[in-house]
This record gives C-alpha cells, sequence and structure tokens, in this order.
C-alpha cells in the first residue's frame, strides 16, 4: 500500500469550499488536476472523473462513490481494469476552522500488484493533488 496526501487552509467558510469542491460541471474553468466530474454525488453510486497527472496524458474512470456527507466531504474508490492490481481510495476531506478558515485535505491511498512499479506517476499525481489544492484556494477565497 502507499498513500499520498495533501492540504491546504483556506480562508472561506467551509460551506464554499464545499460548493466549488462538488460544482464538477465548473471542473473545466478551475480544476487544473481534475479536468472533468460528472455525476450523482450519492453513496454507492459511480462517478465520471478524467485526471491529469503533471507530465502525463489524461485519463479518465468511473469510481464507485464509498461514502458523502454533505459539508464535510467524500470518498471514492476505482481500479484499474479488474480490481487488485491497482485500486485507489480518493479522500476529499473539509474541515471548518473558523467561520472564514476551512481546512481540505487530499488523500489516496493505492493498493495492488502494480504499485510498486509506479513510483514516478504517484509522485507527479501528488503534485496534482498540490495543484488542485491551490487552485480550489484561489477559487473558494474569490467567491
Amino acid at each position: 500500500m502507499r498513500e499520498i496526501r495533501s492540504e491546504i487552509e483556506i480562508a472561506a467558510p467551509a460551506a464554499t469550499v464545499w460548493g466549488v469542491l462538488t460544482g464538477f460541471a465548473a471542473y473545466p474553468e478551475w480544476n487544473p488536476f481534475m479536468l472533468s466530474a460528472a455525476g450523482e454525488l450519492t453513496q454507492g453510486k459511480q462517478i465520471s472523473v478524467t485526471m491529469q497527472p503533471p507530465g502525463h496524458g489524461a485519463s479518465t474512470f468511473r469510481p464507485t462513490l464509498l461514502s458523502v456527507e454533505a459539508g464535510r466531504g467524500f470518498r471514492w474508490r476505482g481500479h484499474l481494469v479488474v480490481p487488485g492490481l491497482f485500486d485507489g481510495e480518493h479522500v476529499h476531506e473539509i474541515e471548518a476552522l473558523g467561520p472564514q478558515r476551512t481546512r481540505y485535505v487530499q488523500r489516496e491511498q493505492f493498493r495492488g500488484v502494480l504499485v510498486p512499479l509506479v513510483g514516478g506517476m504517484l509522485k507527479d499525481t501528488e503534485r496534482g493533488f498540490e495543484e488542485m489544492n491551490a487552485a480550489l484556494k484561489v477559487r473558494a477565497e474569490a467567491a
């Protein structure tokens, strides 16, 4: 197993951060890492997400939402071709630190037989998390 994690503090209410993060239709306007996302944000449903780590091509996958807690975060699990080969559990967490301060954490745990072989890609993915977090901060603070 391997985990990557990135967090950022945002000078905006948690509800604003939640609105930006779950406003999938606007992702192409601001999100440099998750180029698009679509689907119903409901536990058990599949959504469609197109990601592009820095230095790599875009790829679209359809993870299943494991949990959705309005205003606080959501989590999904996806896999490459078949479970056990390369699986990822992606978590978005929003924590209100005050009325105008929010911590956003993005993390993912990777499991599967291919994980030891993709270390460079995971470093680029972590950089993508950081770029997305910074863009989320700019978007939420401007709202």
